[in-house]
């Protein structure tokens, strides 16, 4: 049993390291393609919001009394679908404030860079 933890052990560390560094350079893959792009103003109309719940469970360390359990944490991501003129739609993460500004059927002037939500006012 020992040998097989021994053997396990660097491939899953290798594993989730390599993970990591993929999502990272990823991430400023999109960050630098985001700066690069021109920064539009189009017309356009809300068809669609949703939110993305996720949940993650922790295990604590027991407390002083020896007990064990378990803590409970949730993040939300806020997505925006327009429409442009052209009938196009994209879909964009925004703010929770932003989110909760925005309606469905909304139209007005969408400002984004690349895949980077900037604003939209109502017209």
């Amino acid at each position: 049993m020992f040998m097989l933890f021994e053997f396990m052990f660097p491939i899953i560390f290798v594993m989730v390291f390599g993970m990591i560094i993929f999502q990272f350079v990823t991430g400023i893959g999109t960050w630098h393609k985001n700066n690069q792009s021109p920064r539009l103003s189009v017309s356009a109309t809300i068809v669609a919001k949703r939110e993305n719940i996720t949940h993650h469970s922790h295990a604590n360390a027991g407390d002083l009394s020896g007990t064990h359990g378990y803590h409970s944490t949730s993040s939300t991501s806020y997505y925006v679908t327009f429409q442009v003129e052209s009938g196009d739609r994209m879909e964009l993460s925004v703010s929770g404030r932003e989110y909760g500004m925005l309606a469905e059927g909304d139209i007005g002037k969408l400002t984004f860079q690349g895949t980077r939500y900037l604003s939209f006012e109502r017209v």
